[in-house]
């Protein structure tokens, strides 16, 4: 059955089923956790549960019902996937309207509504204060769920009127198994992406790009070099950034990524500091990192670190990408010099 898709989430699972054979799902959930944590399918198996027209005892869908086939091809009339378009960068006013024009029509097969907003994170004020008063006065039998990564990204008044539903990261072990499910056969490959996916299968999956790989390696070369090219490499990395398609979205993601790989070079570098294995990084890698350690020393490493992570959020928060990545590498062209200069 449907639920067999969500790995990792089993409470979860149990905790609704348990709420819906007592009628006492609420009307509106905010789902809170990484991306690429599972979030996305979980919502969608939630309202294939509800919207299911099979004959059966378990709150779950059948995947062979009129109204399964409709969620999954995406046409079912009462359910409502609520996405901002790839190239804007906030959830607009304009859009939020429209939507809200359609959760309010009568259900077209008699079963409820449920409507999933995907970008809650990028609800600009307009448009949260419109659907706030969706959320205070939803159509009757509907179902709204958000789609968030923190509660701290959402106004209070829209995280008061939602039942909060924390989805917290799966073990190595199991997104280790979800990679070899999805056709990834190397198993060291398979560990360096578990380990780098910070519990997050959608995250695993997408490193594993061999071209993201590929720029791990340039990354490698270029904190190697002495002294670094820092102009030349942020170069590149913003062309880089521009393979992966014309809209902001695409290449936020992959910079998201590219920040991920480079934090945990760091981060092993700072292992071979204390004498730690790394996590990640290969027996080949770890010379190169070792000799970063010796060059640099200890407290750089982390200023690096916290320096990359404070682009990630800068990426996050819709900053121009080539300025964020010029300014990340004069840090590291000035944090990687000699200690002793």
């Amino acid at each position: 059955m449907s639920w067999q898709r969500v790995r990792g989430h089993d409470a979860l699972i149990t905790s609704f089923q348990r709420v819906a054979s007592r009628g006492r799902l609420a009307h509106a959930y905010l789902f809170v956790g990484p991306s690429g944590i599972g979030k996305r399918l979980f919502a969608l198996e939630l309202a294939k549960a509800l919207l299911c027209e099979g004959q059966h005892d378990q709150f779950e869908g059948c995947d062979h019902c009129p109204g399964c086939a409709l969620l999954e091809a995406g046409t079912h009339p009462d359910f409502l996937l609520m996405q901002k378009p790839p190239e804007d960068m906030e959830f607009r006013i304009a859009l939020m309207r429209e939507i809200l024009d359609r959760i309010y029509l009568k259900p077209a097969r008699g079963r409820g509504k449920v409507a999933i907003l995907d970008d809650a994170d990028d609800l600009n004020d307009e448009a949260a204060n419109a659907f706030l008063k969706t959320l205070e006065e939803p159509p009757p039998g509907s179902l709204l769920v958000l789609l968030g990564t923190s509660t701290d990204r959402q106004l209070p008044t829209i995280v008061s009127r939602c039942q909060v539903v924390r989805f917290a990261p799966l073990s190595e072990t199991l997104v280790d198994k979800v990679l070899a499910e999805q056709g990834i056969d190397d198993p060291t490959q398979r560990q360096r992406l578990a380990a780098l996916s910070e519990g997050c299968p959608g995250t695993a999956l997408a490193l594993s790009d061999p071209a993201l790989w590929e720029f791990r390696r340039d990354l490698i070369r270029c904190l190697a070099t002495q002294p670094l090219q820092g102009v030349e490499f942020s170069r590149k990395w913003m062309e880089f950034l521009e393979e992966a398609g014309k809209e902001s979205k695409l290449q936020r993601r992959r910079a998201a990524l590219c920040l991920q790989l480079l934090v945990s070079l760091l981060q092993d570098a700072l292992r071979c500091s204390v004498g730690s294995t790394p996590r990640v990084a290969s027996a080949e890698e770890t010379e190169v990192l070792v000799a970063v350690v010796h060059r640099i020393g200890t407290d750089p490493l982390l200023r690096l670190i916290e320096r990359t992570l404070q682009a990630d959020e800068q990426v996050e928060r819709y900053l121009q990408l080539v300025l964020i990545l010029e300014a990340l590498m004069d840090a590291l062209t000035q944090g990687l010099e000699p200690a002793h200069r």
